[in-house]
Formats: structure tokens, sequence, C-alpha cells
């Protein structure tokens, strides 16, 4: 069974940082290209970042763009992604997805990553 297990939330401070980290288990990991989704209250879920299976030009959304790098260690089955300069907007649970399209060259939609960790909190203050 496909785990998918993200840590590294937490409470910061505006312009803080914080390094989200998602290992998964069960599955191929460099068949797969991997995203970051986020979903605050209230709100839609919404792609962050997303890279294909070699870790080459990675999708980030505009809100994101400059502050937030995603990467991954396909030795170690995890996938990373390293927030700067964070603010009060970055709020929402953030959520690490699978899909089988290794060779993925830009966002998709949430529907298509069949494989979901349960979030990982990050909350900022101003």
């Amino acid at each position: 069974q496909v785990q998918v297990v993200e840590s590294g939330g937490g409470l910061v401070q505006a312009g803080g940082s914080l390094r989200l980290s998602c290992t998964v288990s069960a599955l191929t990991f460099d068949d797969h290209a991997m995203g970051w989704f986020r979903q605050a209250p209230g709100k839609e879920r919404e792609g962050v970042s997303c890279i294909n299976w070699a870790g080459v030009s990675p999708y980030y959304a505009d809100s994101v763009k400059g502050r937030f790098t995603i990467s991954r260690d396909n030795a170690k089955n995890t996938l990373y992604l390293q927030m700067n300069i964070l603010k009060p907007e970055d709020t929402a649970m953030y959520y690490c997805a699978a899909g089988p399209y290794p060779t993925l060259a830009a966002m998709i939609s949430p529907g298509r990553f069949p494989y979901w960790g349960q979030g990982t909190q990050v909350t900022v203050s101003s």
C-alpha cells in the first residue's frame, strides 16, 4: 500500500522559513512526478509546485515564485519544499502528492494525482 507522509510544518513569523519533507513508500518514486498543494480554510486546494522525475524545470505558482524551492532525492524517496520569506497568506494545510507522470512539465489538477499524504499545517503569523 502506497504511503505518503509529510512533515516539517509549524508556526513561523512572517519573513521566516520552513522546510517541508515528504517521504513515499511502496511506489517506484522516480516513475512519478511529485507535487505540493495547499488548502486554506474556505478555499479550494491549489497547486504550489510540482517536479518531474529528474527534477528538471519545476513548476511554481506565481504566488510562491522566488520564495519556494522544490527538490527531490530519488535515492531517499523524498520530496522537499524549502519555503522562504513566508507570508501570512501562505498559511494553509500543505499536501504532498504523487502522480504517474514522470516527465510532467506543468502543473495539473489535484484530481489527477492518485496518491496523497495527510498534510502538514503551516501557519505564518504577522
